[in-house]
């Protein structure tokens, strides 16, 4: 099977580029590093299959970050039948230098001059013959986000796969060498080549700037939009949510109890209270996820992110970190394991490190679909988003707390670099792929953790099978019981507990396991939480749950990214020993308020 590679700087829309190739679900966002490990898709193109690849971004051949020696070892080890370069046709002269290494291996190139259309806007010309004739590479402009150009360029691309890569270690290996060549030819393709404005006009990026990076107002506007973001999610998503569990019930009565009832009763309670309310309360959240997700992909694909880190940085720096660590944190929103994996751009080992203590605080989707049923259950609609505004305010504020506590054990001196891409707004294919990827893999998910997991509470709440459903004789009782005076003091009941020890194995867990710890799914779930639990007691469980360890897929990144299970080992024991600091501290502290 051929091979193509696609590499090029960070944010020139390289994972746009395979997406549209593909129709794959490389995550697609508009800061630098966010492809962070070796994508692949495969299509049929000139009649042969072929396999995509998707490079992390890299700003020379002879960087030391990690991203950069992913790419150097990709090269060496997998030469591959075609190497797509694409370059970001705003930035040419910061970017012309990648081409020029990579024009030096002797490699099979097609070059790709992504961003053509705001290239234009800047009055930025570009001659693509005259400049594929001083290369003697076939050189195309595109607009990966709609498509212009791209037909013409996967033709080139198909007749290029006729010709072979040779073999290029030595050329790499020399690389470090050619940098004062390849000074002389970049100046000498800019010169013939491209018209560069001796100023860029001003256009709406530099105005939305003024506003956006003010330094009194820039940081108010951002946690704005974070609130209004949130409201959001209450506003569209909780009718659908409703809505379903809603199916879900009437599915669970009409349909299914009356076609099970001739089965067991041990089977019959383990496929409907067990597996069917677990996985299908858990399920009607997708709506809310699909909308939480299509409304970060706008703010990520907009461009603010950066804005974001930029504005952060200041404050970030005094923490032992930078403003890289502050949009690890946001990607830490989507998927702690992603962002665990972006700090590979920082060349620091001390600051990555320091970076991957604070990100598992970060309020993933998983944590969300928990913290959305708890609020909407027990607290008005007006007071919900207030309370998960709240929540994402605690979880910046523990990672906050955790950097001033450890910066200087991870001391760091790196310099922050980072571009401020012009403002963009998703394409509708962008925000679906989103969209779709999220729904994919929270139904991986279900049939990997959540079925497993709701299976395996329904069976501590029910052995021994003499013993009345979930009460303090079966298993899960007895390790409630067992376990109170550690949750006492914080307000957390045992059947909480129970719930919070599967959410270490995914938060996604947590919702189901009550649903099979009370036997109850959806509304009527939540109206047994509120007779149960205060809203004290509810936001101290949430607080605990929003800190303590992370989930398995979590840990186990920060085993594989550090490379240190001496690591992995304390971020887990500082995690749950302060979740239950904080939740101790809340929960007594309201009480002493009488509430």
């Amino acid at each position: 099977m051929k091979r193509i590679a696609l590499i090029g700087m960070p944010n020139t829309g390289k994972s746009t580029l395979f997406n549209r190739m593909t129709g794959g679900s490389a995550r697609v966002g508009n800061w630098p590093g966010i492809t962070v490990e070796l994508l692949s898709g495969k299509i049929l193109l000139g009649g042969d299959m072929v396999e995509i690849i998707d490079l992390p971004g890299i700003y020379d051949l002879h960087g030391y970050s990690d991203d950069e020696q992913v790419v150097r070892h990709f090269l060496h080890d997998n030469v591959p039948d075609l190497t797509l370069v694409i370059l970001n046709a705003t930035q040419i002269e910061r970017q012309m230098s990648l081409l020029l290494q990579l024009k030096q291996l002797n490699m099979n190139i097609v070059v790709l001059l992504n961003m053509s259309d705001e290239a234009k806007k800047f009055g930025i010309t570009i001659d693509c013959a005259k400049m594929a004739e001083m290369l003697g590479l076939p050189i195309f402009l595109l607009t990966g986000k709609y498509g212009m150009g791209y037909q013409e360029a996967m033709h080139a691309i198909t007749n290029a796969l006729r010709y072979r890569t040779p073999g290029m270690a030595e050329e790499l290996r020399s690389q470090l060498e050619q940098d004062e060549h390849i000074e002389r030819e970049m100046a000498r393709l800019m010169k013939h080549a491209v018209q560069v404005p001796s100023r860029l006009p001003d256009n709406l990026t530099e105005r939305l700037d003024k506003l956006m990076l003010h330094p009194l107002l820039g940081l108010p506007i951002f946690f704005a939009i974070m609130y209004l973001l949130f409201q959001g999610i209450f506003l569209f998503g909780q009718p659908m949510q409703i809505g379903i569990a809603a199916g879900f019930g009437w599915l669970h009565d009409s349909v299914l109890a009356p076609t099970l009832t001739g089965l067991p009763t041990p089977l019959q309670g383990l496929l409907l209270d067990g597996i069917y309310n677990g996985v299908g309360t858990v399920a009607a959240f997708v709506p809310i996820i699909v909308l939480f997700f299509l409304f970060m992909a706008i703010i990520e694909d907009s461009g603010y992110l950066s804005r974001a880190a930029f504005l952060m940085d200041a404050l970030m720096a005094k923490l032992g970190l930078d403003g890289r660590g502050f949009v690890m944190l946001l990607m830490g929103f989507g998927c702690n394991v992603p962002a665990l994996m972006g700090t590979r751009v920082m060349r620091s080992r001390a600051m990555r490190l320091l970076t991957m203590l604070v990100i598992p605080f970060s309020l993933c989707s998983a944590r969300l679909q928990v913290f959305v049923f708890i609020t909407a259950a027990l607290f008005s609609p007006q007071a919900a988003p207030l309370v998960l505004f709240s929540l994402y305010l605690f979880s910046f504020g523990a990672a906050i707390l955790t950097a001033l506590l450890f910066k200087n054990k991870f001391k760091n001196s790196e310099p922050f670099v980072l571009e401020l891409p012009p403002y963009r707004f998703p394409t509708l294919r962008q925000m679906w792929l989103r969209g779709w990827h999220e729904v994919t893999h929270f139904l991986r998910r279900a049939t990997q953790f959540i079925i497993a997991g709701v299976v395996l509470v329904w069976l501590l709440t029910h052995i021994p099978f003499s013993a009345v459903p979930a009460s303090s004789d079966t298993l899960s009782g007895m390790i409630g019981d067992w376990l109170h005076p550690l949750f006492a003091p914080i307000g957390i009941t045992p059947e909480l507990t129970i719930a919070l020890i599967f959410g270490f194995v995914a938060k996604e867990i947590v919702i189901g396991s009550l649903a099979v710890i009370y036997g109850l799914s959806g509304n009527a779930l939540g109206g047994a939480l509120a007779h149960q639990l205060d809203w004290v007691q509810a936001y101290s469980f949430m607080l605990f749950t929003l800190i303590y360890t992370p989930c398995l897929s979590t840990i186990a990144t920060l085993k594989s990214e550090s490379k240190d299970n001496a690591f992995m080992l304390f971020s887990i024991f500082w995690s749950l020993g302060l979740a239950w600091l904080l939740s101790l501290l809340f929960y007594q502290g309201a009480r002493f308020l009488g509430y």
